[in-house]
Order: structure tokens, then sequence, then C-alpha cells
């Protein structure tokens, strides 16, 4: 009942700067939680940074701690991750993820709600 709807992934030199965003619509009272995740070929997918939509909370991991920001609009039902300092580890492509759940996790079985991914090429 919640769709989502990636947007802003490209294609960046190593040491810049990207800005993905993630609209939700549907049912979107019924989401606590949003999300980010990636996953590049052969591997699995690594959850990147997760916002409580109350009170705004955030956790992220270790590989992008520093460099990447996820933040929230709740009027406009929308996620974002500001991703700085960009290397060709970080290439991939990103999911945006929801759920209802009060935890915020970094595993992707917490979540019920995915987009569709959008692309982050990092050129060396």
């Amino acid at each position: 009942q919640v769709q989502l709807t990636e947007s802003g992934g490209g294609s960046v030199q190593a040491g810049g700067s990207l800005r993905l965003s993630c609209e939700a619509s549907g049912d979107t009272d019924s989401i606590t939680v949003m999300a980010w995740f990636r996953q590049s070929p052969g591997k699995e997918r690594e959850g990147v940074a997760v916002i409580a939509v109350v009170p705004g909370t955030t956790r992220y991991a270790d590989s992008v701690k520093g460099r990447f920001a996820v933040s929230r609009d709740n009027a406009k039902s929308t996620v974002y991750l500001q991703m700085n300092q960009l290397q060709s580890e970080d290439t991939a492509m990103y999911y945006c993820a929801t759920g209802g759940g009060r935890v915020l996790g970094l595993d992707a079985a917490r979540y019920n709600a995915w987009g569709q991914g959008t692309q982050v090429t990092v050129s060396v």
C-alpha cells in the first residue's frame, strides 16, 4: 500500500557529491522509518542509512559515516540521502525502503516497501 519512487542517481567522479530523493505515496501514515540500501553486482544488499519519521533520529552504516547524511521532509513524504566524498566503492543501485517498526534497523528484512532503485556510478 506504500509506493516509493527514487530519483537523483547518476554518474560522478570520485570525491564528488550526489543527492538522492525518495517520495512515498499511498498509505504514508503507516511509515515510521525510511531507509536507504544499496546493492552492487555480486554483493548482498547493504543497509546504508535510516531515519525515523518522528523524531528524525538517524543511523548509518560504518562505511558511510561522516560522508552521507539522511534527512526527511515529512510534509512531502520524502526522504533524502546526501552523499559526499563519493568513492568507487559507493557504486551501486540505491534503493529506498520504508517500514512500520520502531527500530532503526539496517537489515532489509525489517522493511516491507521498496522502490525500484536508482543507479549511482562513481568513476575513479
